[in-house]
């Protein structure tokens, strides 16, 4: 590990290896492409080719493979060697720049939402230069993007570069308006991701777990997370060789770990990486969800990504940080010392909650999921209501903007903590809100509400594009001013009057705030039936299509594909909890009252007048509780079987939403009851405290 600097990026054909390898001429085309989005002219692509074979072939690579994001939340990868035949049974390695620029995988047989019939299988994959190619599993991996042979996005990635390219195109008229004339104005992300590991042996014994990555059932142990001492806590030795060798994993694809540490619950830990421009960052997050699975797979360990994967504790999100930055270096959310008097920050800052303001429905839609949706608004998972937090001093300056009245700024506090070894420091200007959805955490927005799962394309496809059509708005009205300071201030002023309802720097679990969202008007989306249907509103088709980011067919086709994955997932879920009721729980339930029946039969054989209380009140409660099993079983079956009578995806989704999941609850509710009155040896799989504590 002497030798990280060497490591890094090592399986990257990153800018070193393409300056290295590449002609002058040739580098510095792609350098532009990368750079600027400029297109690639195909004499380019040859020489690059051809670089970045030699370059892997070097590594011992033998294939490449099109590297794509589809829209099943994880990636797509279709093999193919460098051989190339020339006679006599002899082969040389080659690859095209054809083959670099251009795939094509089967467009049928990913999710399409209709565009793709399965008779019409073409699709095409095509290299996106701004992202670099790296090896995994012995081939070259080449990020891309996939789309249908009449030219729809089929993946996450297509529509976010689009995004990427409208807020750099509305980001330069801002900045031009204060007199900077800037090439690139890029998203940044830094995606925190968290998740949980557990053994594998436990794990191979629980079908709910293999089948559908959480518990389905699952009494309350006797500990969980109560204590708070896991949290930041000592890294188990398992954990820690399981988390170095994940680190070492990723710096060699140059994806920038950072941060690693245990969460709140038991088994739960989180791993957070610096910030890189946007669609690297998607690629590399997809990366390390893979690499945790294969990593934990050679520890003997699982790693669930399932942003719920137990009950009574918490669950696992993934903080989406965004920020905007210039090719000069610029962060444009950076506040500066004096933010009250810095009027680029103050237009920018308002731009974003005007776009959050208007389009809360889009954000809470980009994490809407059957899994998230068991997560949001509770255990440091901030609420469904979309609300942003700014902090005590801009939210003070915004106040005094609305109010016409100047701000009043007081000196920044120092922290003495009392002993004389230990330094003074200041005092930040804002506290953190681990509740918001949305909070703006210095030179950045977090965005909490992302499910641990999920692809980061979607929220920053939207965030991109909101904003970015904010900066249109604004950039309308500005760049035809006469009086720019004065027509800046009635802008801002007026638009902080209309959006601030949007800001809201308190408990989001309080049941005030609901009270009191709904007084402002603001949406409670509290599950993905209710979010998802709102994503088709003509405000939000008119957003997509004014920026080139979604056309309406692919905006229809993402719909019905998250609706149908939706249905699709609760679906399983409760056949599985079906088959475990049935096949596994009930004989167990059956064994051990026939156990406790037998032990009562003797001893009053034995003796007449023996109460047998315990047996008799073990019995009478287990009784009870095992024939509500069987008709908590009888009754999700009857729903699961109504779930299909509907042949409209809206409907079937609000079916599974308002009759499905409660007869599952009903049904595990029943099963954690028994769990706790059956003996553990009877018990057919293990427990909560088993998978949380034997690692």
């Amino acid at each position: 590990m002497s030798k990280l600097p060497e490591l890094f990026g090592s399986m990257v054909f990153n800018e070193n290896v393409m300056r290295e390898r590449l002609p002058k001429e040739t580098f510095k085309a792609l350098k532009k492409t990368m750079d600027e989005g400029t297109p690639l002219d195909e004499g380019v692509a040859n020489i690059v080719a051809n670089a970045m074979k030699d370059w892997a072939v070097e590594k011992g690579v033998t294939h490449f493979t099109h590297w794509f994001q589809p829209m099943t939340g994880i990636t797509a990868e279709k093999h193919d060697s460098f051989i190339t035949p020339i006679g006599r049974g002899n082969i040389i390695m080659e690859f095209s720049g054809k083959e670099l620029v251009k795939g094509e995988p089967d467009g049928s047989s990913f999710p399409s939402g209709g565009i793709r019939a399965t008779c019409e299988a073409r699709g095409y994959t095509a290299w996106d230069p701004t992202s670099p190619a790296f090896i995994k599993d012995g081939s070259l991996c080449i990020p891309t993007a996939f789309c249908s042979y009449g030219g729809e996005a089929l993946d996450k990635k297509t529509p976010l570069l689009r995004s990427m390219d409208a807020i750099d195109k509305q980001a330069k008229r801002i900045l031009k308006l204060f007199g900077k004339d800037i090439k690139r104005v890029t998203t940044t992300v830094g995606p925190e991701q968290e998740y949980f590991l557990i053994d594998k042996k436990l794990w191979e014994k629980r079908k709910d777990l293999i089948f559908t990555g959480r518990t389905l059932f699952g009494a309350k142990p006797p500990k969980a997370q109560e204590l708070e001492d896991h949290y930041f806590g000592t890294i188990k030795p398992r954990v820690s060789a399981f988390m170095k060798e994940l680190d070492e994993e990723l710096w060699k694809l140059g994806i920038l770990a950072k941060t690693k540490h245990n969460e709140v619950a038991p088994c739960q830990h989180e791993m957070a990486p610096i910030f890189t421009t946007t669609n690297i960052a998607a690629d590399g997050n997809q990366l390390t969800m893979e690499m945790m699975k294969k990593v934990a797979d050679r520890h003997g360990l699982v790693c669930l990504l399932h942003e719920k994967p137990f009950a009574y504790v918490n669950g696992s999100g993934k903080h989406n940080n965004w920020s905007l930055s210039t090719d000069k270096g610029e962060n444009l959310l950076e506040p500066g010392s004096t933010p009250e008097e810095n009027a680029q920050f103050l237009l920018i800052l308002t731009a974003i909650i005007k776009g959050i303001d208007e389009y809360q429905d889009l954000l809470r839609v980009s994490v809407a999921t059957a899994g998230n949706d068991h997560r949001l608004g509770a255990n440091e998972a901030p609420p469904a209501i979309i609300s942003m937090f700014l902090g005590d001093e801009l939210e003070a300056i915004l106040d005094s903007i609305k109010e016409g009245k100047p701000f009043d700024r007081k000196a920044k506090e120092v922290l003495q903590l009392g002993v004389d070894a230990l330094p003074a420091f200041p005092k930040d200007n804002t506290d953190r809100n681990r509740t918001s959805p949305f909070a703006f955490t210095g030179n950045k927005f977090e965005f909490r509400s992302l499910g641990s799962s999920l692809s980061i394309s979607c929220p920053n496809i939207m965030l991109n594009t909101i904003v970015a059509e904010e900066f249109r708005q604004f950039a309308d009205v500005l760049e035809n001013s006469k009086d720019f300071n004065k027509d800046l201030n009635n802008l801002i002023k007026s638009t902080l009057k209309k959006h601030s309802r949007i800001i809201f720097n308190g408990n989001g679990y309080s049941e005030e705030w609901i009270e009191e969202a709904k007084k402002r008007g603001l949406l409670n989306l509290k599950t993905t039936s209710d979010a998802m249907p709102l994503f088709l509103e003509e405000k939000n088709i008119s957003l997509f299509k004014q920026h080139g980011v979604y056309t309406k067919t692919e905006m229809k086709a993402r719909y019905d594909i998250q609706m149908e994955e939706y249905c699709k997932v609760l679906c399983v879920e409760a056949k599985t909890m079906v088959t475990m009721a049935q096949k596994e729980i009930l004989p167990a339930v059956m064994d051990f009252l026939q156990a406790t029946s037998y032990s009562a039969t003797c001893l009053k054989n034995y003796n007449p007048n023996f109460k047998c209380l315990a047996q008799e009140t073990l019995l009478s409660k287990t009784t009870t509780l095992c024939d509500n099993l069987v008709l908590n079983i009888e009754k999700l079956e009857n729903s699961l079987s109504k779930s299909k009578e509907s042949l409209d995806l809206t409907e079937e989704a609000k079916f599974y939403t308002n009759h499905v999941i409660p007869a599952m609850e009903e049904l595990r509710i029943t099963v954690e009851e028994l769990e706790t009155l059956v003996g553990e040896k009877y018990w057919p799989f293990p427990t909560y405290g088993d998978l949380l504590f034997r690692i």
